[in-house]
């Protein structure tokens, strides 16, 4: 699955773990492990600021050029404020956008009168401002309260304010757990699981002992007849074949695809892996 139609983002070039990224203009050199591939060195006089990753984990970011504090770029009809976040982040997964066209084709085209989506591990609500753009009533979760603003930042900036969203701080796991016996279903649920975290009051979360469980119960949330579901994962030791048959194991009677996600490099015809998604939808 192939993501091509940004305008204000692409990857320059990649090579010898690193990517020099545009950001709008701004370029971004940032370390991707996954780079494992050498077609020449790229040099830190091409960007604006780069990313120096200690070797006792985290890092910090060094600034050649001066760059504004938050900036905005926009895909399609959707608007996010870009920061230089710790650990190399910006807060924004570009690649995602192959997904949110998707649901937004999902919900636009569905016969319900409204489409309740619940958006898990919701980060700065890429997936929320997609599916809140299609006339969808949005909750979306997540164990920061930092995150949580963020994401509130972007649905402003993007002009969706006047729709209905929910914004939650909490642990994944315990929210799905009330929400069963709360009896509240939803018509699509999201949900891109870290491969470790803690929720909102120390709850530790790992993806290989948790995804399981958490899947089994997100099916009681569903309602019968769900959109879909969607599930993304950047877990090195989860792959495709594996996270496929999850699926099946707990939507057997649903119609189940995974694949990878991937961004074109602009220097050369190679592309960036950027992890697995998978799709579950009623036949």
């Amino acid at each position: 699955m192939l993501v091509s139609k940004w305008d204000d983002y692409k990857i320059i070039k990649a090579s010898d773990g690193q990517k020099l990224e545009s950001w709008k203009g701004i370029k971004l050199l940032r370390p991707d492990p996954i780079v494992i591939w050498n077609v020449g060195k790229i040099s830190e006089n091409e960007c604006d600021a780069f990313y120096h990753r200690s070797s006792s984990g985290g890092g910090y970011w060094e600034n050649i050029n001066d760059i504004p504090s938050s900036w905005q770029i926009s895909y399609k009809n959707l608007t996010f404020n870009i920061k230089q976040m710790g650990f190399k982040h910006t807060g924004l997964f570009p690649e995602q956008a192959v997904n949110w066209d998707r649901m937004i084709q999902k919900i636009k085209n569905s016969s319900k009168k409204s489409v309740k989506v619940l958006n898990l591990f919701a980060y700065t609500g890429g997936a929320s401002l997609a599916c809140l753009s299609a006339g969808a009533i949005v909750t979306h979760v997540d164990s920061s309260k930092g995150m949580n603003d963020w994401a509130k930042e972007n649905v402003k900036i993007s002009n969706l304010d006047d729709k209905e969203i929910h914004f939650l701080v909490d642990d994944v796991k315990k929210f799905v757990q009330r929400e069963i016996r709360r009896g509240n279903k939803y018509d699509a649920i999201i949900m891109d699981p870290p491969s470790y975290g803690r929720g909102s009051n120390g709850e530790v979360w790992s993806i290989e002992k948790d995804l399981n469980d958490l899947l089994f119960d997100i099916r009681k949330i569903l309602t019968d007849d769900f959109l879909f579901v969607c599930v993304n994962t950047y877990t090195a030791n989860l792959s495709l074949l594996t996270l496929e048959c999850l699926l099946k194991v707990v939507f057997k009677n649903n119609k189940i695809s995974v694949d990878e996600i991937a961004l074109p490099i602009k220097e050369n015809n190679l592309f960036l892996p950027c992890g697995i998604t998978g799709w579950i939808e009623n036949e």
